[in-house]
């Protein structure tokens, strides 16, 4: 089938490969223009645009579809179907009309529920029990078409955002290629008006950990948040990541150590071993060696 891809990080590089190894002819590949990054503020481009031309394809980077030549080149290119995996540019009508059989989008939730930009933090930081991936067909409104396919898979007490990302982001992959191989077999189902929630895109200023919360609060934080932005406290004024945390049974002063092996927390009800930590500076590195290196006493705050 003659396929316009259209994505730009990571999470779609997958879906990508798997459309040209199902050996569907990419016509053109649509990314977000390159942006500044690093140290020397140069171009770079973006995960999707590099795979494409180490793949040898057309890539397009147009900073808006609005104006009415970008609309008209996307048509011209005769597709029969657009896969969009996390994109970043509303698409307008025009541009969702042109294939034959209209865009497909891969999402990675189980709409929906957490339509919008951060459904992966947001799944994991609510305490969802699982979540998956649902290829929809797109339409004018935000992440609001009905379904074509659907898979889950459960969310597990330590998993972290970057976890699922990886483990969804194949599954992504293998539900787009079946998608369009079955595009004139499937019967949409409409979303559900009940259950919608929305995944507000991550703020920075979200990422600072209390050590009061909850256990389970804490530990979803913690998880939902890695690894970026990352959730951090402060220690002798410079702040440590928290990578992986799970909720387990302890008592103590919140934000103190408990006399358990590892790096175990007391929160505002039960504990929290800081499994994997980052202090400033350096790599990740597990909670016990942290503990060893800091010199960390049963009592001691955490914090400080």
């Amino acid at each position: 089938m003659r396929v316009i891809f259209m994505g730009t990080p990571d999470f779609a590089v997958p879906v990508l490969d798997a459309l040209a190894l199902a050996g569907h002819e990419i016509v053109a590949v649509y990314s977000q223009p390159p942006r500044p990054a690093g140290r020397g503020k140069k171009d770079r481009l973006s995960p999707v645009q590099a795979r494409a031309e180490a793949l040898g394809l057309t890539v397009r980077t147009p900073a808006t579809l609005k104006r009415p030549d970008e609309q008209a080149a996307f048509a011209d290119l005769g597709a029969e179907i657009a896969v969009v995996v996390a994109y970043g540019l509303i698409l307008p009508q025009a541009v969702l009309d042109a294939p034959v059989h209209g865009c497909i989008n891969v999402h990675a939730s189980l709409l929906p529920r957490w339509r919008g930009a951060a459904p992966i933090h947001r799944a994991i930081m609510a305490g969802d029990a699982r979540t998956g991936v649902c290829i929809m067909a797109m339409e004018a409104g935000l992440d609001t078409g009905p379904v074509l396919l659907r898979d889950e898979t459960a969310i597990g007490p330590t998993d972290t955002t970057g976890d699922l990302h990886d483990r969804l982001s194949q599954m992504g992959a293998r539900l787009a290629v079946r998608a369009v191989a079955q595009i004139d077999r499937l019967s949409p189902v409409s979303q559900s008006a009940e259950g919608v929630t929305h995944a507000a895109k991550i703020d920075k200023a979200e990422a600072r950990a209390d050590l009061t919360w909850g256990a389970e609060t804490l530990a979803r934080h913690i998880n939902g948040l890695s690894p970026f932005p990352g959730a951090w406290i402060e220690r002798d004024g410079a702040r440590i990541k928290l990578l992986r945390a799970r909720a387990t049974e302890g008592e103590g002063t919140p934000g103190t150590v408990l006399d358990r092996p590892g790096l175990v927390v007391a929160a505002g009800n039960g504990a929290v071993d800081l499994m994997e930590v980052q202090p400033a500076g350096k790599g990740a590195i597990s909670g016990a060696d942290f503990r060893n290196g800091a010199r960390l006493a049963p009592g001691d705050p955490l914090e400080g």
